[in-house]
């Protein structure tokens, strides 16, 4: 990538990061610090001191270890939701500082690739790709080799730094944890890159003069060429792994040393990884990590849980989350191949057609459609509270809004604000980004839920034959958007009148197994309705920039803004001034859903 295309857009160096970076270096004091993360010089200095407590910072963490796969155990030292919370903003002034750093000195960041803006295991394991000897080394003990004296020291004695001592002081102080930096801290990994980019840059030139490449993600270093093998200053010897000694030594001089234990050679007629991915062709999962996902998957689809394998050999009952992790990343593998794939496009053929109601899956792959599948078991059946399909996000944002305001008159539909949780809605409103829209075949609008309760009934005996946990209830406007699907239930669906009106001005419509149907209501002497109308004309005639709100689809965006800005800016943001009084008759159904749902 040339330096002008890469770095002619300015928003890979905006002047908020520019503004915290010049104030950084210029910063004398604990306030001016503060003032730059945030928070307030009393919060900081509550946070990191106490009188005659000479240690108080190390007063915000508790230890726990978990295993690693490799065997042995990692200690964690977790901070406090204050101390976190400090750290993560440092975190990000100091990623702030390094994009401003980058842009100046016209460095595009490709060898640090762990815990880095728009960088992942993906674009680390990418670099290696297709070569003919793949070797892996770890660095040992990595986050305990910056001491409190080397965190201070660099941000002191670094060219693009150069801080007041003071502030070095501070910044050391709420990174480390009994004099390193701790397995834990949001700020931590940020800290060991900055540190690290030095050794980066050497192994990075050593690797060059030795028709190698170089990348590391956080302790994990990787090297690759297709030369028949590595040249000596690399590996020295093959039968033993043996490493150069000008590698060992640039290590050993940058402060760290190697866990031999861990170090791998990798040839291209055997299975080559880097960061956990196959890369021999392109860059992909394990074969027994896909094999294995897929039958925890089927076994929940059929029996309601799946096992999950401890390091001990014993085996638990796994998460929903730990597959939906698992199934996330495999799809993210999949999308970067995808995109690849487009750069060299191959020629075109006829494609095969697909019909029906489910000609949608015919475009998945086989991993697309165990996601897919996934996700129709999580929101709709065994979804832990009801879940509220809508026409689109700004319903959503209308709904929360709504509830969050009403939560008083609808006990049972929140978890309500206490000592230890924050407020929620006892309704699931499922995250319908472009993805999950594509897996399930659902878009934005009424019409695609027609091939979606075509669909529904077929799609859950998938599932083991028990009851749904919970209620699936579609909350659409009440106008012509929904016509298909009403034109569908009054001539498909047995349990559903068969006169339009009579479902148009009905409270909620049950369709069949645990999907259900609640329209906006109906004025008098009106035909059509939308979410919009339940506002009040107050909130309806709010201006924005001088202009007013219009709900339709084309605007004249000189004179009226959109549901997306009304929606955030004046329901999400000005909620709690808005009469919601009109959106109890959505409230009183999904309760009234609740209820038949419990007794079906």
């Amino acid at each position: 990538m040339s330096y002008f295309s890469f770095f002619l857009n300015t928003k890979e160096c905006n002047l908020i990061h520019r503004r915290n970076y010049l104030l950084l270096k210029q910063a004398k004091t604990k306030p001016e610090l503060a003032s730059i993360l945030g928070v307030s010089a009393p919060f900081l200095t509550r946070t990191l001191y106490k009188p005659g407590v000479e240690s108080h910072v190390n007063s915000h963490y508790h230890q726990f270890d978990i295993t690693k796969k490799s065997g042995g155990v990692r200690k964690i030292s977790a901070p406090s939701d204050e101390l976190k919370d400090l750290q993560r903003r440092l975190s990000d002034l100091l990623l702030d500082c390094k994009t401003v750093i980058h842009f100046d000195n016209k460095i595009e960041c490709t060898l640090s690739h762990g815990f880095e803006r728009e960088r992942s295991i993906i674009t680390n394991a990418r670099i290696h790709r297709g070569k003919k000897n793949v070797l892996n080394l770890d660095l040992a003990d990595f986050f305990g080799s910056f001491n409190f004296g080397r965190v201070r020291g660099f941000f002191i004695a670094n060219r693009d730094f150069k801080l007041d001592p003071h502030i070095a002081t501070v910044i050391a102080q709420i990174a480390c944890y009994k004099n390193t930096l701790p397995q834990g801290s949001p700020c931590s990994p940020v800290i060991a890159n900055l540190i690290t980019n030095s050794l980066d840059i050497k192994l990075s030139k050593l690797a060059k003069r030795n028709g190698c490449s170089y990348t590391r993600y956080a302790d994990d270093i990787t090297f690759s060429t297709r030369k028949n093998s590595f040249p000596t200053a690399i590996v020295k010897n093959v039968k033993n792994i043996t490493l150069g000694s000008k590698l060992l030594g640039e290590i050993r001089r940058a402060g760290f040393s190697v866990n031999s234990t861990k170090t791998r050679l990798q040839f291209k007629d055997s299975r080559q990884e880097a960061t956990g991915l196959v890369v021999n062709k392109k860059v992909s999962v394990k074969s027994e990590y896909w094999r294995l996902t897929r039958a925890m998957a089927h076994s929940l689809f059929k029996t309601g849980k799946f096992q999950v394998a401890e390091q001990d050999g014993s085996y638990r009952d796994g998460h929903l989350s730990e597959l939906e992790g698992r199934l996330t990343f495999i799809d993210s593998i999949d999308f970067y191949n995808n995109l690849e794939k487009k750069k060299k496009p191959e020629p075109k053929h006829e494609p095969k057609m697909h019909t029906g109601i489910n000609k949608f899956r015919g475009k998945l792959n086989s991993r697309e459609k165990v996601y897919g599948t996934f996700l129709q078991y999580k929101h709709f059946f065994a979804n832990e509270y009801p879940t509220i399909l809508t026409e689109g996000k700004t319903d959503n944002v209308y709904l929360k809004s709504a509830l969050s305001q009403l939560q008083a008159t609808y006990p049972d539909l929140v978890n309500p604000k206490s000592a230890k949780a924050n407020y929620s809605p006892k309704l699931k409103f499922p995250n319908l980004n472009r993805k999950t829209m594509y897996l399930l075949d659902i878009g934005d609008g009424a019409t695609p839920f027609v091939r979606f309760v075509q669909r529904y009934a077929d799609d859950l005996k998938y599932f083991r034959n028990e009851k749904a946990k919970n209620p699936v209830i579609l909350v659409l406007d009440n106008d012509s958007g929904p016509v298909a699907l009403l034109n569908h239930l009054v001539n498909k669906v047995k349990s559903c009148p068969n006169d339009i009106s009579i479902l148009k001005n009905s409270g909620f419509i049950y369709l069949f197994h645990n999907l259900y149907l609640v329209l906006t209501p109906l004025s008098t002497g009106k035909n059509n309705s939308a979410m919009e109308d339940l506002f009040d004309t107050t909130t309806l005639q709010t201006v924005i920039d001088g202009k007013t709100f219009s709900p339709a689809d084309n605007i004249d965006i000189s004179k009226h803004y959109g549901k997306h800005i009304f929606s955030t800016k004046v329901v999400r943001s000005g909620k709690a001034n808005i009469n919601f009084d009109r959106f109890k008759y959505i409230f009183d159904e999904i309760e009234k859903v609740k209820q038949h749902f419990s007794k079906l």
